[in-house]
């Protein structure tokens, strides 16, 4: 019989096997009998071959790609083949390094949400490729169909991938064509909550049987806490003061003590909640949980809030219970006379360029978070004079 010269072809004992690599098996091909060996055998082999070069060049999907549900952002890219020295290419470079294991988990999701909207568009293309008129109508497509916030978070998304990939060698640094693509932003919320307000949201998510929302909204209401950072609180998180104060430390995105003092009314909910749960919490444990007792995700939170939220106030409500609570928080301190320091740290974050040097010579401690509580208080009667 003649001999033929085909990839990926083995004979064993008569019958002809296509056997795919180890990197093509991590993409879904897994190996295939053939038949006996022949020209019957070759053409089916023949035929796998071809559904490999069609993945390897990023023509079609991979098997697992096809086959698979609920795949994480990253297991989904590295099922994805892209063509050589193309954005996605240098993408899936830059996540294999420190750099990006090091990012902060809220980073990186903004990170994947901007990915989500360029590969479509660009992830199979040679960056040196697009021009200026290509990013310009892509970012006009998503503030037409989704918001001009998201268009403005994906172009900034985009310029920072831009730079990795210019020093992966991919494209010139200074040659990004959205250089030349105004990335208008919109107009800062002015939105805030009031006390009352709040307070009638944590009692009706405990009536409708919420109460870890419950807990949650009087947490990030006293301690301006970012709602994420808020359900990523661990059992061993929560701290007393020398005076019996109840704050919180180790926020998650930086590492550093933050948080303002609880008031009664916030530990009240928190403590009846950790009652209701019927265990103990230690150690690691997510102090957070809905309904089902499961932690706190970011989107079964947001769901639940949006569902109280509409309870309490009616479908047409837009306030938030992240930038809105913490806004409402900044105003009620600033007009009871903290000081812009104290709020950044209460807040968690920092006011000034340096932030290292700032958090070296202004340390957070409990007395600067009890000022920014008492200011709170102070401002909160002043907002209520005014309103009269």
């Amino acid at each position: 019989m003649t001999k033929v010269k085909i990839r990926h072809y083995r004979i064993k004992r008569g019958k002809g096997f296509w056997e795919p690599t180890a990197k093509m098996k991590r993409l879904g091909f897994y190996a295939v009998p053939c038949g006996p060996d022949g020209p019957d055998a070759w053409t089916t082999a023949e035929q796998w071959n071809a559904r490999w070069d069609t993945t390897r060049r990023g023509e079609a999907p991979s098997p697992a790609m096809v086959s698979a549900d609920n795949l994480s952002p990253d297991r989904v890219e590295e099922l994805t083949v892209y063509p050589p020295r193309s954005l996605g290419e240098a993408f899936r470079r830059y996540r294999r390094t420190d750099e990006w294991r090091s990012k902060a988990p809220r980073t990186r999701e903004d990170w994947w949400r901007g990915w989500r909207r360029i590969k479509p568009v660009f992830g199979d293309c040679d960056p040196r490729t697009v021009s200026l008129e290509h990013v310009s109508a892509w970012r006009r497509a998503i503030e037409d169909t989704v918001s001009l916030r998201e268009a403005h978070r994906c172009l900034k998304i985009w310029r920072a991938l831009w730079k990795v990939s210019a020093a992966l060698g991919y494209c010139v640094r200074d040659a990004d064509p959205s250089l030349g693509v105004r990335n208008r932003s919109a107009a800062g919320r002015s939105l805030t909550w009031s006390e009352g307000e709040v307070s009638r949201v944590a009692k009706r998510a405990s009536r409708l049987g919420y109460r870890g929302l419950a807990a949650v909204v009087a947490v990030a209401w006293d301690t301006q806490m970012s709602p994420g950072d808020v359900r990523a609180l661990r059992a061993s998180q929560l701290a007393r003061g020398a005076a019996g104060e109840a704050f919180f430390t180790e926020r998650g995105k930086t590492g550093k003590p933050v948080g303002g003092v609880l008031s009664g009314r916030a530990l009240a909910v928190l403590t009846a909640y950790l009652e209701r749960l019927g265990v103990d919490l230690h150690g690691d444990a997510y102090i957070f949980r809905n309904r089902s007792g499961a932690p706190y995700s970011k989107d079964t939170l947001g769901d639940d809030f949006r569902d109280v939220r509409a309870a309490e106030f009616g479908r047409g409500e837009r306030r938030t219970i992240g930038h809105d609570f913490r806004r409402s928080g900044a105003v009620e301190a600033i007009a009871g006379g903290a000081k812009a320091e104290a709020v950044a740290h209460a807040m968690g974050n920092t006011l000034s360029a340096s932030n290292a040097l700032f958090a070296t010579y202004v340390p957070v401690n409990v007395a600067t978070l009890r000022s920014v509580t008492d200011a709170r208080r102070a401002g909160r009667r002043k907002l209520r004079e005014n309103e009269r």
